[in-house]
Formats: structure tokens, sequence, C-alpha cells
């Protein structure tokens, strides 16, 4: 139809990524927005207001409007979520897209409502919702179509969704409120209560990146100078930080996450389970990049595990090719790919 237009969002906690039907991914930016305390104006949304984190004036504050993969300020949500479409859509006159968005699984329905109402709020004709293990599963590539199951474990910034998927649906499945963020946030903990240094979550990240890991064992020891506000002197200070040390601040993160994995291992009917024992288990979002996850995983499951091509991409992937299979998603999936 003329003026149609369909877009994938994945509505990350970390990242927001843009698929627009025919163009592939047009958007990756940080959900971060920069608001000017005294009028509420908008400063600057995604990289730019990223940059400003921690290191804004006091009339301005940089902040992550979607905590734990659910909006945690709606309003700014919803401003955040009408500059990107119309920053990858270039949205003129009436033409408005129909849009799908990806949710955790474990979400509850009022924050279902709340994702769809900024949707349409945000300039969306229509607003469909799709859980993240099965947007993921789709833009990996999975056929998930078949009597067979297929298992997903999804690690994004503020978000773990695990699920094992059969006939197009949801089999069994659980989500954790943990994700990449509580990786940041553990480390940041350990830095003040071991150095009694205080960081930001930038540079929590930037330590997670550079030596963080999740499997020690057979991995080369490195370290990381950082530097911040020393807590009892107050004044700017140096450390350095291992990748031992990064393991145990995150360790108890990362049983977390192991134990959603085998949780879900265990409901999983015989017959499924039999079919994940040869296909393995397949990870997606950022958290799956994270260095010696799969390792991890693999030797907690006795399973062989597979890190998906592009996996920063598979949930906004899966979003643009849910929308071109609505009709053909199972009745029992209509109370989660809601419009």
């Amino acid at each position: 139809m003329l003026g149609s237009l369909d877009i994938g969002i994945d509505l990350g906690t970390a990242n927001v990524l843009v698929y627009i039907k025919g163009k592939g991914i047009v958007l990756r930016e940080p959900s971060v927005v920069a608001i000017d305390r005294d009028t509420s104006r908008i400063i600057a949304v995604g990289s730019e207001a990223r940059r400003m984190l921690g290191r804004t004036p006091g009339n301005i504050v940089a902040i992550r409007p979607l905590r734990d993969g659910v909006i945690a300020d709606y309003d700014v949500t919803e401003k955040m979520l009408r500059y990107f479409i119309n920053k990858s859509a270039n949205i003129k006159g009436f033409f408005k897209p129909r849009v799908m968005i990806c949710i955790p699984s474990g979400i509850t329905g009022v924050e279902e409502r709340a994702v769809r109402q900024a949707a349409i709020q945000a300039g969306a004709k229509q607003a469909f919702l799709i859980e993240e293990p099965l947007a993921a599963a789709l833009g990996a590539g999975l056929d998930i179509s078949e009597p067979s199951g297929t298992m997903v474990v999804d690690i994004g910034g503020g978000t773990t969704d695990v699920a094992v998927l059969s006939l197009g649906g949801v089999v069994s499945s659980q989500s954790l409120r943990v994700g990449g963020d509580r990786f940041d946030e553990a480390i940041v903990r350990y830095i003040r209560r071991e150095f009694s240094l205080m960081v930001g979550e930038r540079t929590g990240e930037e330590i997670k990146i550079e030596v963080g890991t999740a499997h020690p064992r057979g991995t080369k020891e490195k370290s990381i100078q950082i530097k911040g506000r020393d807590l009892i002197s107050g004044l700017p200070k140096a450390v350095s930080i291992t990748s031992t040390q990064v393991y145990s601040a995150i360790e108890e993160v990362l049983d977390a996450v192991v134990g959603a994995v085998k949780q879900v291992l265990e409901h999983t009917p015989p017959e499924l389970a039999a079919d994940i024992v040869n296909k393995g288990i397949v990870m997606t979002g950022g958290g799956s990049l994270f260095d010696g996850m799969d390792r991890l995983l693999s030797q907690e499951t006795g399973l062989p595990v597979f890190v998906a091509d592009d996996a920063l991409s598979c949930v906004a992937l899966g979003t643009g090719r849910a929308l071109l299979m609505l009709h053909a998603l199972p009745q029992q999936r209509q109370r989660r790919v809601v419009w």
C-alpha cells in the first residue's frame, strides 16, 4: 500500500536499534536522553547524550528512561521513541508506520500497555509487541516453526531472556532483570568496596569490556588502570584492577544467569530437551559477546553453546521479520503479539 511503512524496534535498556523493511538496520544508538532540569527540554538523545553521562552541569541531567528492560520514565521514553522513529524513517505527511517492539518475556500486562502506548504516542499507526527470545531466534535465522526444540539465551543491557521454542511459540522461558548493566554496577560496587574508589558506570563498562571474563580458567590475566575519586581523601586516584578481580565482582551475577538457563532446561519436555542436546544453545544480545560467557554456559550445562552471527542485531532483525509473518504466528501468541 502506498505510504505504508514497517519498523522493527529493539527497545533495549542500553541501546535502541531500528530496522526498516527493505533497508535493514538503519539506527543503533544508546538509550540515553539529556534533559534540562529547569525547562524539561530535551538537550540531546542517543550517542550525544551518552557522552554527557556523569559530565553534565547542575541544570542538565543525562538519564536512561528504561531500566531492567521496562519503561522507568514514560514521558522521556515516548520522546526518545519519537526522535528515533523520525530520525530513522524520515516520516512526512500523514503516513505513520506500523511498529513492532520487543519486550522481555517476563513483562507484566501494565508494562506491555506502557510500551504500546508510548509507541502510539510517538507516532506509530499500529504497535505490535513480541517477546525478546522469539525475536532473537527469528533474527538469528533459526527455524522455530517445526515441532523441534530450539533454545535461545538473549543477554541484553537490562534483562536476560532464556527460552525453549517450538512450533513458533515459547514452550518454557525465564526472564531475569539482570543484564550487562548489572555487570557494570557490580564492578563499580567492588571497586568502591575494595579500593575505596568511586568510579562512574561508564568506567565500569570499560573495565568489563577490556579485562572482564566469565570464565577465568585458560584466560590470560589482564589488568587495566582506572581513575576515580578516593572516598577517604576526596582526591583523584588511580589503581589497577585485574581480570580475576573483575570475575570476583561479577560472579554472583553470572550465577544468576546460569541458574536461569538451568531452570528453563529443567522445565523443558524430554522430547524437546533431546533436540537441544543435538542442536545446542544459541546466544544473542550484547552479553553473549562477553569474554567466556559461551564457555561458562557450556561448562555448566554440558551442552554445546553457539553465539549467533551479528548477535547485537538479532532482536532488531527479528522484530522486522515478525512484521512480515504476523498472519503465521500461532493463536497462543496473541497475548504477547499485541496490536
